[in-house]
């Protein structure tokens, strides 16, 4: 062996101890869990459910701090913008880093940017309405759609370029329906406006508290968007069981993100930790409890394809409506 080969033999040595080392020392301090939309949301309850066994697994607390705004990219922005060094954390989706920079132009992140360490739970979406809208299904919301003429019906979504922005545009795209577009910072504050009557519809992820709001006469919920009813929504119907969106079946899905730059000894850490949390039977009754599912378990190398997959999907979406960055 030459001196240039022990040299370098010397290095890659180092360099695994380095990792091994910093693999036993992460974390040392709390960690922060960065929610892209206000208290309130289904993306904060499922980050609230998670934060204590997270840290129990991590043997440090794990900290929420939630900041809404243009359609969750101003918080990934700013988790790119802190150190990458795992005490930053996103619990991102498709909303925030695959969708935002195909239709905001002053968003400059890109998919590519964040590491997926590992889903953590899937979500029901639905088609909800004010309580007085004379409708009672996706099809009788089109027709009512289709018949508003130079009034446009209102929906609203987490913002321009979100999902359910994506969504609606599609649903405009699939049947020739107009439709006037209210952005707003969550989904708290969208849910809020409409048991107030303030916007006609929305396709929003399913809550308690939205089920509740239900019960009590303020709103309606008319659809799901799944391939198949929830068990826990089994008495409403898909919207591809109607006639005017057949084929027609999305779920979103959250997930504990990094910044691609991360070391790889602590990215191995942290989804050791997640795996464990997806474990807890106490995760698994409360995410029940939001008409959410526990992610299914995968390696670093599965979550990497499997974003991977679908930001390659939401882009072809985006770009058969023809989605421009504004």
């Amino acid at each position: 062996m030459n001196a240039f080969q022990k040299t370098s033999a010397l290095l890659a040595g180092l360099l695994l101890a380095s990792g091994a080392v910093l693999a036993q020392s992460f974390p040392s301090k709390p960690v922060n869990l960065m929610v892209p939309y206000p208290a309130g949301g289904p993306s904060d309850s499922i980050a609230r459910i998670f934060t204590v066994p997270l840290g129990k697994e991590l043997g440090q607390p794990v900290i929420v701090e939630n900041l809404g705004g243009a359609a969750g990219a101003l918080a990934a922005q700013k988790v790119l913008a802190a150190p990458a060094d795992g005490y930053y954390l996103f619990q991102g989706s498709p909303n925030e880093v695959i969708l935002s920079p195909l239709a905001n132009a002053a968003v400059k992140l890109k998919a590519e940017d964040f590491r997926l360490v590992h889903p953590l739970a899937d979500s029901v979406m639905v088609f909800l309405v004010r309580k007085d809208l004379p409708v009672n299904s996706v099809d009788e919301l089109i027709a009512l759609a289709r018949k508003s003429g130079d009034k446009p019906l209102s929906y609203g979504s987490v913002g321009v370029g979100s999902l359910y922005h994506l969504i609606l545009e599609d649903v405009q795209h699939r049947t020739g329906i107009k439709l006037t577009h209210a952005p707003y910072k969550g989904n708290a504050p969208l849910l809020q406006d409409i048991g107030g009557g303030q916007v006609d519809f929305a396709v929003l992820v399913y809550s308690a508290g939205m089920g509740a709001m239900a019960e009590q006469g303020r709103l309606k919920i008319i659809g799901q968007l799944g391939a198949q009813r929830s068990e826990l929504l089994k008495n409403v119907p898909t919207a591809s069981e109607g006639q005017e969106l057949k084929n027609f079946a999305f779920k979103i899905w959250s997930g504990l993100m990094v910044p691609k730059s991360t070391p790889e000894a602590v990215v191995q850490r942290l989804h050791k930790a997640i795996g464990g949390t997806l474990q807890d039977p106490s995760v698994r009754s409360q995410l029940a409890m939001q008409a959410a599912q526990v992610s299914p378990s995968m390696s670093l190398a599965e979550s990497s394809k499997f974003f991977e997959a679908e930001t390659a999907r939401y882009r072809a979406i985006a770009k058969a409506i023809n989605l421009q960055p504004q």
